[in-house]
């Protein structure tokens, strides 16, 4: 048995392969992405949040707390947070203003819940698609939860950003049926200022990769000022157009809906006035995959 760190599962998901699929976000990972979806996701750790709307300011927390000093907002000095993860200000909440973010379960126990939805996936030609985080953050019980799906005959979806060990991703290959491979950026400068790693680890295992799996969806977040500009998105397209593994292109269109997550996790978003690119600007995206003739997807 192998346990590993989940912080949600989203269910009847639509945009994360064929079908209707069950999305398991596992927690960890090496990028800081400044446009980040699940900032919740990047520490391996169970986080211990507070939601500052519920609060009542009761001060039950300061009572169990074993420093007897919670920060109320973090986002005001992230630096005086202390918080030693003991979780009993989050029991100790009336109005749940304090919250886990991520729990530890086994191999055996995710499988169990994943399972529940198994009748939609016979029905849709779904499956498990599993995203982080990045999920080769925690290779071990990634590579165990796929196995078991696939015991089952299960559809599987593996959503990288590609930064990982090439051995742990290629590890994965045997029981992964769809990659969904993130490239953000083929700027190698600007790549590591947005995402705080470099590409080159990315790209050398995309060539990787496609050289033993034949089916991998390349997906693009189009952030504007970032990776938005023709010249960006047309060298992301002939990469994309150079490898036949590659058989569709998802563009994903950035918004800001996050934003509130960095705050309560004491974190600064990072991008607070960029606005969500709309059907003409997304449209603009597709232009240079379509062009190369990639089976392109511009929504979210």
């Amino acid at each position: 048995m192998v346990t590993g760190g989940v912080f949600n599962i989203q269910r009847y998901s639509l945009h994360d392969g064929p079908g209707i699929r069950t999305t398991v976000f596992l927690k960890g990972c090496p990028l800081r992405c400044w446009w980040c979806h699940n900032p919740e996701s990047q520490d391996s750790r169970t986080d211990i949040v507070h939601v500052s709307g519920r609060c009542v300011a009761c001060g039950g927390c300061r009572e169990v707390c074993p420093l007897h000093d919670p920060v109320f907002d973090r986002t005001a000095d992230p630096e005086a947070n202390r918080c030693i993860r003991c979780g009993q200000c989050v029991d100790a909440c009336p109005t749940e203003a304090r919250q886990y973010i991520g729990k530890e379960s086994s191999d055996e126990q995710l499988l169990a819940e994943l399972i529940k939805d198994e009748v939609f996936w016979d029905e849709s030609g779904g499956g498990v698609t599993v995203s982080g985080g990045e999920p080769l953050a925690q290779p071990q019980f990634l590579l165990e939860i796929l196995r078991a799906l696939k015991r089952r005959g299960i559809h599987t979806a593996v959503d990288t950003s590609g930064f990982a060990p090439c051995e742990a991703l290629l590890a994965t290959v045997p029981f992964t049926d769809l990659y969904l491979y993130d490239i953000k950026l083929l700027d190698a400068r600007r790549h590591e200022l947005y995402t705080g790693v470099p590409n080159q680890l990315i790209l050398d295992n995309l060539a990787a990769l496609a050289q033993v799996h034949n089916n991998l969806w390349i997906r693009v977040p189009v952030i504007p000022g970032i990776n938005d500009s023709p010249e960006e998105l047309a060298a992301i397209a002939r990469l994309a157009r150079s490898l036949p593994a590659v058989r569709q292109v998802n563009l994903l269109p950035y918004h800001n809906t996050a934003c509130h997550k960095f705050g309560r996790l004491g974190q600064t978003y990072g991008l607070p006035d960029v606005k969500t690119p709309g059907e003409p600007d997304m449209q603009a995206a597709a232009r240079p995959f379509k062009e190369l003739g990639l089976l392109t997807f511009s929504g979210g």
